[in-house]
């Protein structure tokens, strides 16, 4: 194998994020903005609930799953409410991180929100107009004895504020019943619905005489920093193909004189929004900005600048890697690559400046030494793979005929963690041939090279009769938030294994295979 040290020490990412500060400021501001409102607040919270890996990435430190921590400590003054647009469920939108659908995602989310002692009240299915996939989703939960409402389009809405908040508009929304002084309306992705089911709400609310509140829970972008700071301009770089970009609020610094961040959405939609809430208390809005409206204290949990500026400038590398692919798959448009390009200049960045780059496009033109007494490459393609350890250590892997790149790399990776020689075989022939005949004699698969998941279960397998094999399976674990990258774009099988290991790979926009259709 290749190893290259890249650093004279052990990596060892300082934190950037203190969790425990954000958890106390966070649910200190909830509580005052609850008070606020009666004793009654639809909170809108945007991001990801759970597994918020791309803030796990600018904010070194940052827990995916903070959030979950703040409900748990509100779980007795909270419901949930889950939404999700019927439109997604219908186009099969997916969920890139996981690499599943929306209404996957939603399901996993009330399952996860089980895990930690949390019930969702109701699922709503906005912009409902009975598409069959939303139906059916519908019906799926409802077997299963989770309540499911469905919205429609609000009629008059962005312009007419007088059918909006009318029984025609908010009016004809089944109102959900809540007991809770806080409820938290979720969803997975943007333009699912969450703001509207929370004014809904309030409009119902207010026609019962609760005099309920409305908020916004966001992470990104973080308001009481820079606007071109690199956290903020990473969130931009995220959201390239949804062409959501960062501003200065004008409404805040028009009332306080204070600079502010919000993002184009929030700053296009507040008069309107203003308006709706003046309409529906009948009082002036107590909001004078959106930035007044947000609940966000992320920014006062950065302990190291210097630090999460760095990680920051990483991410936007990651996303110019992600969308050249997307385009290269027909996923994204020429707009999208060229927006995430104008960041990387803005600070000077190459792609070159990921320290597994360079390794992995060497190890696609000159294979470990370990491989080289197999066939180079596969069908004529040579693939390349490395992965930086928290050691500092940067590991390679090549293709063959006996397996891909990413096999490759993950072997040898954990061959080197546990201090295995390189002589010393992993997966013998008898395991590696009897997954080439399942292949080939009962799949009918033309490729017999083993992708990532093949191998890591064919790894299970062998470490029942090879102490060898043991040991390295159980430095599995050690490569979780490595960093790694490919010279080809993964197939299924080696994307799935590469996640669930929770590696942070990018690729170059090369084909791994001639083939159009890739299983």
């Amino acid at each position: 194998m290749i190893i290259i040290l890249r650093r004279k020490f052990k990596m060892i990412q300082k934190p950037g994020f203190d969790n425990e500060k954000y958890i106390k400021e966070q649910t200190t501001e909830i509580l005052k903005r609850v008070d606020r409102f009666n004793n009654k607040l639809y909170l809108e919270f945007g991001g990801k609930l759970l597994y918020d890996y791309h803030a796990s990435r600018v904010l070194p430190g940052y827990d995916p799953n903070v959030k979950m921590r703040l409900i748990q400590e509100l779980k007795d003054k909270a419901d949930i409410i889950l939404c999700i647009y019927a439109g997604d469920i219908e186009r099969k939108k997916i969920r890139a991180d996981f690499g599943i659908t929306y209404d996957a995602d939603a399901l996993k989310l009330i399952d996860n929100l089980r895990s930690w002692g949390i019930n969702v009240l109701a699922v709503v299915i906005t912009r409902f107009e009975e598409q069959p996939a939303a139906i059916i989703f519908k019906n799926k939960l409802e077997r299963r004895d989770i309540p499911v409402y469905t919205h429609r389009f609000t009629k008059g809405y962005p312009t007419d504020v007088e059918t909006i908040v009318s029984d025609e508009g908010y009016g004809a929304n089944t109102y959900i019943k809540t007991d809770k002084p806080l409820v938290i309306v979720t969803g997975p992705g943007p333009g699912s619905g969450k703001m509207a089911t929370c004014l809904s709400q309030l409009y119902h609310d207010y026609r019962h005489g609760v005099k309920s509140g409305y908020a916004k829970f966001e992470t990104f972008p973080i308001w009481n920093i820079p606007l071109k700071h690199p956290v903020n301009v990473a969130y931009e770089a995220a959201t390239a193909d949804i062409r959501d970009f960062n501003m200065i609020d004008p409404y805040h610094l028009d009332a306080y004189g204070e600079k502010s961040v919000n993002y184009n959405r929030d700053v296009e939609v507040f008069p309107v929004l203003r308006r709706i809430l003046e309409k529906i208390t009948g009082e002036p809005s107590f909001y004078k900005s959106p930035t007044d409206m947000g609940v966000n204290r992320a920014g006062f949990a950065i302990i190291d600048d210097e630090v999460t500026q760095q990680a920051s400038k990483m991410e936007i590398i990651r996303r110019y890697f992600r969308y050249r692919c997307e385009y290269a798959m027909g996923f994204a448009d020429r707009e999208t690559v060229q927006r995430v390009e104008l960041f990387m200049k803005d600070f000077n960045l190459e792609p070159e400046e990921r320290q597994v780059v360079m390794p992995a496009r060497a190890a696609a033109v000159t294979p470990p030494r370990e491989e080289r007494d197999y066939e180079r490459g596969n069908e004529g393609i040579f693939c390349g793979a490395a992965i930086e350890l928290k050691d500092g250590k940067i590991i390679t892997g090549s293709n063959s005929s006996l397996m891909h790149a990413a096999t490759s790399m993950v072997l040898h990776a954990v061959k080197h963690l546990a201090e295995i020689p390189d002589k010393i075989k992993l997966l013998p022939p008898q395991i590696t041939n009897s997954v080439k005949n399942l292949k080939t004699e009962i799949l009918d698969e033309k490729s017999v090279s083993l992708d990532l998941e093949e191998a890591l279960i064919a790894i299970s397998i062998s470490a029942t009769t090879n102490p060898a094999a043991q040991l390295a399976l159980e430095k599995l674990r050690d490569l979780r938030d490595c960093e790694a990258h490919m010279t080809h774009i993964p197939t299924p099988g080696d994307e799935a294994g590469l996640r669930r290991l929770g590696i942070n790979l990018t690729t170059d926009p090369n084909f791994s295979t001639n083939d159009l259709f890739i299983t």
